[in-house]
């Protein structure tokens, strides 16, 4: 029965979107976006390539997206009169940031705004607590954890041993770009913990941190990006370096994609979602946590793939065919962060030397300061050998630096 009130659901939405907007292109059609962020900014790219109208939310008047959209609109995402009063003006509305006022967005849904991903699937992720538990609830495999309504119990916890170190601490929500995550080894690394609701994880023993970008359109139509490997700064807790094709097995790869196959049905999204998985000592997948929208892990696809993840989102959130979604080359993405001891007006260091190696292009954000770890930019390194690329991304890694005057 719910299968089938989805599907009358979705015809109804496919209907809607061919009989009012029967042109996306170079007419009267609003795409929304709220956040105004790098990802925005690329996503700016493809609707200017197809000439789409956009209107970008975001709080600062110094975001990268302010002199790429259409319309720039300044405003408190987490506000419900900013979000609504804007989605009210938009036939479509995404995001490319999940910290957004959900409240808003159901009203708008109810009103007949098309909202992508739909609230309910945006809903279950916004919060790491709810999102694990929807794992266990959909027998999709995970980390063991526990749930807190404040950091203050894990002490209990560990004291009346149900909690055992070492594990990782996640704030429930507003994380991001490893903000919001700690490994935690003593009772020394709870000190300083934001107060609210969190998680504790169990820590896990891993070959591999991998990836796969799902794709679905409105219609239902569904595509998979080829897994990636991604290897993360043990300080900062970032990816700094995302390689595709992952250098795993290929029986590994399969399972990955039916993993995150699974998950994009049972959380009913449209547009990307970014699966994150370990792949365990003992070749089990795990999911780690997903993102509904473009994500870093797909960044080398601007340059490797037949079909880049922001072009693939506008794709599926207009309902059109899917690209694509093939690597032409092998892509490594290094990101680009602000350097260790450095905060102020950036300068980009040895940008001419990385830019004289074969298949680098660097995607500078926009973005005027810098601050330790903060993300700037990244390089994408394209080559037909994977190990080739490899070892020029690590050139490039050691060559450029992003400090401050």
């Amino acid at each position: 029965m719910v299968l089938v009130i989805r599907r009358i659901f979705v015809l109804r939405m496919n209907k809607m979107l061919q009989d009012n907007f029967k042109n996306f292109f170079s007419s009267n059609f609003k795409l929304g976006i709220l956040g105004g962020g790098q990802l925005g900014k690329m996503l700016l790219y493809e609707t200017r390539k197809f000439d789409i109208y956009t209107k970008v939310l975001e709080a600062s008047n110094e975001a990268p997206c302010r002199i790429a959209s259409d319309e720039f609109v300044q405003g408190n995402l987490m506000n419900f009169e900013d979000v609504y009063n804007f989605g009210k003006q938009v036939d479509v509305l995404t995001i490319e940031i999940e910290n957004v006022n959900i409240e808003a967005l159901i009203k708008l849904e109810e009103e007949g705004v098309s909202v992508y991903p739909p609230t309910k699937a945006l809903r279950t992720i916004q919060n790491k607590a709810t999102q694990k538990l929807f794992y266990t609830d959909n027998d999709i495999p995970t980390a063991d954890f526990l749930r807190f309504a404040f950091a203050s119990e894990i002490k209990d916890s560990i004291n009346n041993k149900n909690l055992t170190f070492p594990f990782v601490w996640k704030a429930a929500q507003f994380g991001y770009d490893g903000q919001g995550v700690k490994v935690i080894r003593s009772f020394s690394d709870l000190e300083g913990l934001p107060a609210g609701e969190c998680i504790a994880e169990k820590m896990i023993p891993f070959k591999n941190e991998l990836a796969v970008i799902v794709v679905r359109n409105v219609s239902g139509e569904v595509v998979t990006y080829p897994v990636v490997e991604m290897e993360f700064h043990p300080e900062a807790n970032q990816v700094e370096y995302v390689i595709c094709p992952a250098r795993i097995d290929a029986s590994i790869a399969e399972r990955a994609k039916e993993v995150a196959l699974k998950v994009s049905d049972k959380i009913g999204h449209v547009g990307i979602l970014a699966v994150e998985m370990f792949q365990t000592a003992d070749n089990e997948i795990l999911v780690n946590e997903v993102a509904p929208r473009p994500h870093n892990s797909g960044h080398y696809s601007i340059e490797a793939s037949y079909t880049n993840q922001f072009e693939q989102h506008i794709r599926a959130i207009l309902n059109l065919p899917l690209g694509k979604t093939d690597s032409k080359v092998a892509g490594i993405m290094v990101n680009l962060v602000g350097a260790e001891g450095y905060k102020g007006e950036v300068v980009y260091e040895n940008m001419k030397e990385i830019m004289s190696m074969e298949g680098v292009t660097p995607h500078i954000y926009g973005k005027k300061h810098t601050r330790p770890f903060r993300k700037m930019g990244h390089v994408t390194i394209v080559n037909k050998n994977i190990d080739v690329a490899r070892k020029i991304a690590q050139k490039v890694k050691e060559t450029i630096k992003v400090i401050s005057k």
